[in-house]
């Protein structure tokens, strides 16, 4: 057994559903602290965080990564227990073996394997580990970054964990992500019976030409990096269940995806515009989870393909694409932002799984970039 295959089952085996840790900062923290890594607890609320360095120097390359997974669904559909870590024809199985407990252990690894060979590297390595990426994500890596802001640690290179791969190890690495913007309309109407609509306003009626043209509107083009902006709805719900009564009011949930070449409060008073338009009687409540963020061609990015195709003779795709990541709030800071990790096939799934053999190549993938860095 690989050293990392057995890290990644020590740590699948902590049932750390979102926001509990269950142990798996301390695992990590101890092999890091015998590397000369100094350790920083910083808990914020129910949320356990962990920043952890060796030297004092810059260029700083960080590795980061979530500790918690999304809770494991009907555990009858699963062909093992969850949190009990089964290896099955070349396979790891396990919640959090994808997303993302498998690219820790391969970035303990790959620090334990160049310390050892480079104990006088340049610059220096820190982890950035967070309880709170599958869930709310208020009190972990964002809180984390103010700190290190405060203290005036700045983030050169960041490499985050994230299954990133389609088909085949290093196929895909994400080099930034689109925004993530929420919003909540309510749109009044006038409860009453059906029988006698000229009493009542139907919320749904009225609303829907609006919501027709919000879902067929083209929000931008999108750019070399980024596909055009998307609108969907997630959640419709009015009236009381009854199929005689006419809703007073209408509730639509949606969600932006939003590229580099519009921005949130672009987004908020287009629709606001066209609502008002409509002559709706409404609210909408919007909530942020992220702006877009880019990291273009350089340093970072040249490094991790080249050991890529090092290694694999996998030729690497630059994508934007899938939902958001912790890179949304270390790219701000001005440090260029990679994810790379696993195949995404399995992730928040039963039965979710990876590779054995690429566990261990993306070790050796994430121990050749810190030499093309760090040496």
């Amino acid at each position: 057994m690989s050293a990392t295959l057995e890290l990644a089952k020590q740590l699948i085996a902590c049932p750390s559903v979102t926001p509990v840790d269950a142990g798996c900062q301390r695992i990590m923290g101890e092999r890091l602290q015998a590397l000369g890594f100094a350790l920083r607890d910083l808990p914020f609320g129910e949320v356990t965080n962990l920043w952890a360095r060796r030297g004092d120097a810059r260029p700083l390359l960080v590795f980061a990564g979530h500790t918690d997974v999304v809770p494991t669904g009907p555990r009858e559909h699963w062909h093992s227990e969850p949190f009990s870590p089964q290896i099955r024809d070349g396979m790891l199985y396990g919640r959090g073996a994808a997303d993302m407990k498998g690219s820790l252990a391969a970035m303990v690894t790959a620090c334990e394997r160049f310390i050892d060979r480079h104990p006088g590297h340049r610059g220096a390595i820190a982890f950035l580990l967070t309880s709170d990426e599958e869930g709310p994500s208020v009190d972990g890596t964002v809180k984390v970054v103010e700190h290190l802001e405060q203290g005036r640690e700045k983030i050169d290179w960041c490499i985050v964990g994230e299954p990133t791969c389609s088909d085949r190890l290093g196929d895909v690495i994400k080099n930034g992500r689109r925004g993530s913007l929420n919003g909540i309309l309510t749109v009044k109407g006038v409860q009453g019976h059906v029988a006698y609509p000229h009493l009542a306003r139907n919320p749904v009626h009225e609303a829907a030409p609006a919501l027709a043209e919000l879902a067929a509107r083209q929000w931008d083009q999108g750019n070399e990096f980024f596909p055009p902006t998307t609108f969907q709805i997630s959640n419709i719900n009015a009236g009381t269940g009854a199929t005689n009564v006419i809703p007073g009011t209408l509730q639509v949930v949606f969600n932006f995806r939003f590229s580099t070449e519009t921005s949130a409060p672009q987004l908020q008073q287009e629709v606001h515009a066209l609502l008002d338009r409509h002559r709706l009687d409404y609210a909408v409540q919007w909530s942020l989870s992220g702006n877009p963020f880019l990291t273009p061609r350089g340093e970072l990015v040249a490094a991790v393909q080249q050991a890529i195709v090092e290694l694999t003779g996998q030729e690497t795709q630059l994508s934007t694409s899938g939902g958001t990541s912790d890179g949304r709030f270390i790219a701000p800071t001005g440090a260029q932002v990679i994810e790379l990790g696993p195949l995404n096939a399995t992730i928040h799934k039963v039965n979710e799984c990876v590779s054995i053999s690429d566990l261990d190549a993306l070790s050796a993938i994430y121990e050749r970039t810190l030499e093309l860095l760090l040496t």
